[in-house]
């Protein structure tokens, strides 16, 4: 891709991330068949903790699946609403968390009665509205799922490299944790991006194997190009971003904490925070548009946009 090329592809990706500061979010999370009680009662667990973290985001639209009520008609049902209620610019977000699997050709994540396979989630999600989509697949088998979900403009995360690692999971205990945990919020911007989640979660996954002396039968990897090429945390803190890998991933926000989510939740300061996250993704899209800019085009612009978002930051802390 040529540098133009690039330099358009990511002010526009950088331009929906800001509208985005001031849309509405939409998450579905669903807790699949256990088929155990002990996966029963840690696939509920994490799905009610997202439950509680996300009904506390300002502008969050909830809907959580858990027990009986995960079927594949309630889901459809549920992505329905969604498709009618969400608008273009705001986010959607999925988090399928439970079992899955893989026979060499189909994913499928198990659910109550039928179960729900790659290609149907995909084409579910292919009717909501919302132009920026993040789909957090936790489930065994779920590197399975990548290529049938991919498409432009959605993040997609996988607990596992391919379809074949095909043991349970911790990967979702840690998504969970990381949306929750200040730590994970590396830039320090009070907002927890779906890429550092992920570096967070894929961490703390590596570390437990470690820790219990087991080999590791998980490799998280996300895909947010369109292109069906999952990539591993490694690709992402590199800086090696092929196509611009990890771009789109970078700018996606799960959540807020602290004093950005309670400045969300007051309708005072709620412009000013949108303001604000605009700001540090223009931030971000210069520092991508770098090699591609002029050297004082570059410099005068990063200037005048670190000088307004400290004064808005200065608002905000008044």
């Amino acid at each position: 891709m040529k540098a133009g090329c690039q330099l358009i592809v990511a002010s526009c990706w950088f331009v929906l991330a800001a509208a985005s500061a001031r849309a509405a979010t939409f998450y579905v999370t669903v807790a699949g068949l256990g088929g155990e009680p002990d996966y029963e009662q840690r696939f509920t667990a994490n799905a009610n903790d997202l439950d509680k973290i996300f009904k506390a985001a300002a502008g969050a639209h909830v809907w959580t699946l858990t027990g009986p009520k995960t079927t594949k008609a309630q889901l459809q049902q549920v992505m329905a609403e969604v498709a009618r209620e969400a608008k273009a610019e705001d986010d959607f977000v999925l988090t399928l968390i439970g079992h899955g699997s893989f026979d060499g050709e189909v994913y499928k994540f198990n659910l109550v009665g039928p179960d729900v396979t790659a290609a149907e989630l995909a084409a579910m999600c292919d009717k909501v509205p919302a132009r920026r989509q993040l789909v957090v697949d936790t489930s065994s088998a779920s590197g399975g799922a990548v290529a049938a979900l991919a498409r432009p403009g959605r993040v997609v995360i996988s607990a596992t490299k391919s379809g074949t690692e095909k043991n349970a999971t911790v990967f979702a205990r840690y998504w969970v944790e990381a949306l929750q945990d200040p730590a994970a919020d590396t830039d320090k911007n009070e907002a927890i991006s779906a890429a550092e989640a992920f570096v967070y979660a894929d961490r703390k996954t590596a570390e437990f194997y470690s820790s219990q002396k087991r080999l590791a039968t998980e490799h998280a990897q996300f895909e947010d190009t369109g292109k069906g090429e999952a990539l591993r945390a490694v690709a992402l803190t590199s800086g090696q971003t092929q196509g611009r890998a990890g771009s789109l991933m970078a700018t996606m926000t799960v959540v807020r904490i602290g004093a950005a989510q309670a400045a969300m939740n007051d309708p005072g300061k709620r412009e000013l925070m949108g303001k604000k996250e605009e700001l540090e993704q223009k931030i971000d899209g210069l520092k991508y548009q770098k090699a591609a800019m002029e050297p004082g085009e570059y410099k005068k612009e990063l200037t005048a946009a670190l000088v307004e978002l400290a004064k808005v930051q200065a608002e905000l802390d008044k």
